[in-house]
């Protein structure tokens, strides 16, 4: 539910295929000692991000517990990894120093939704008023990637043709194993949360920036929504910027697992508009077959079958993957980004946030712990990895 990033008006021009890049991450603040969540944290936290955050943004969440990062606009994917270290360790150290600690995972283990506490503002308490139970239950993190790229047409038809790779992006991201003290049996249990509103999920084609806008006037006329911003789809051209948004991803425990994502993205999308400008997008697939995958992915992260667009039938979400990162080796070449684009493989093979949560939960049964024991270890892990690689604060409890 979060607003964009600040891009300048001019991100990502059309007279070449340069790409902008920011970053959206929205973290918990947790109590160290209890491994809950910090319904009412102390507000010095917010203050000293506000001041120090340069070029970056910080801004506070639907959830008083919760505390958003928007980096810098990015030239390279290079620059997006520094930006998300520095908005990390920015978030981080004003935690400690009041006492609290930074979760990167887009649900908490065992929180409660009924302990928390709205942000007071007049549009989340619009949101409650009009949603109810679906925004008190709303206890979820996401990492929305910004890209500049084009123009308004071709960001539209871009858009369009990434649907298809959304399921691949979202497993690589999972992080939400666990939802109020259950294991639930998805990777990205978020998604489950995040569908009960209304006008999200995949949204059908486009193909121009005025089909965009029409769809938008009639969602207006009919007091649905007040602007782009209330249009909670998984990808969506920003309200404020010129930049296509990708919203389906959970938070990464990890930061390289980020810059992977938003190296695949940016490659992706300067394939995509290759393609476009040659006249050469390939077909659309139905968005129900879409919206399928996305739940296969939903469900079972990188060990999904999914439905393949391509050729027919089933395919090994790790077969998909290897064909699309050798399809866009020369596009990831010219972005600098062949390394972080081929991490994709590694996060398969090796698994994601979510996977190495249940593991870690399981293997803590195993040797003894009783499910809450399990489930405070389980955010320690958390804990450890969401400050890799920004001098953190937080050890690894393996």
């Amino acid at each position: 539910m979060a607003q964009a990033p600040s891009m300048p008006p001019d991100a990502g021009n059309g007279d070449d295929l340069g790409i902008t890049l920011g970053v959206e991450e929205e973290f918990f603040l947790v109590d160290p000692e209890s491994r809950d969540l910090l319904a009412d944290p102390d507000l010095g936290i917010f203050e000293i991000c506000e001041k120090s955050s340069g070029p970056h943004k910080v801004v506070r969440e639907l959830l008083r517990t919760q505390i958003e990062t928007n980096t810098r606009v990015c030239e390279s994917v290079a620059g997006v990894r520094e930006a998300l270290r520095e908005t990390r360790r920015l978030v981080a150290g004003a935690a400690e120093e009041h006492g609290a600690a930074l979760m990167a995972a887009s649900t908490h283990p065992f929180a409660a939704w009924r302990a928390q506490v709205t942000t007071p503002k007049e549009r989340y308490e619009r949101f409650a008023i009009n949603f109810q139970e679906t925004v008190r239950r709303f206890l979820v993190g996401g990492m929305h990637i910004h890209a500049g790229f084009g123009d308004p047409d071709s960001r539209i038809r871009v858009m369009t043709a990434m649907r298809r790779h959304l399921p691949l992006l979202h497993a690589l991201s999972a992080s939400s194993p666990f939802n109020a003290g259950s294991e639930t049996g998805f990777k990205s249990y978020r998604l489950n949360i995040v569908g009960s509103l209304p006008r999200s999920s995949i949204p059908g084609p486009l193909w121009s920036r005025a089909a965009y806008d029409q769809l938008l006037d009639d969602y207006r006329r009919m007091e649905f929504a007040k602007d782009g911003s209330e249009l909670w789809w998984d990808i969506r051209p920003s309200h404020a910027y010129p930049t296509i948004e990708m919203r389906i991803c959970d938070v990464c425990t990890r930061i390289e697992d980020a810059v992977c994502i938003a190296a695949l993205y940016a490659s992706l999308i300067r394939w995509l508009l290759r393609k476009d400008r040659a006249g050469e997008l390939p077909p659309e697939p139905p968005t129900e077959i879409i919206t399928e995958n996305r739940w296969l992915a939903q469900r079972y992260g990188v060990l999904a079958f999914l439905g393949d667009t391509h050729e027919g039938g089933r395919i090994d979400i790790e077969d998909y993957a290897i064909r699309l990162v050798e399809e866009l080796a020369g596009d990831a070449r010219a972005l600098d980004c062949e390394e972080e684009v081929r991490r994709a493989l590694i996060i398969i093979r090796e698994g994601t946030g979510a996977d190495r949560q249940v593991d870690y939960f399981r293997l803590r049964r195993l040797e003894g712990d009783t499910e809450e024991e399990a489930l405070r270890r389980v955010v320690d892990l958390v804990l450890a990895e969401s400050g890799e690689g920004i001098g953190g604060v937080c050890r690894d409890p393996r």
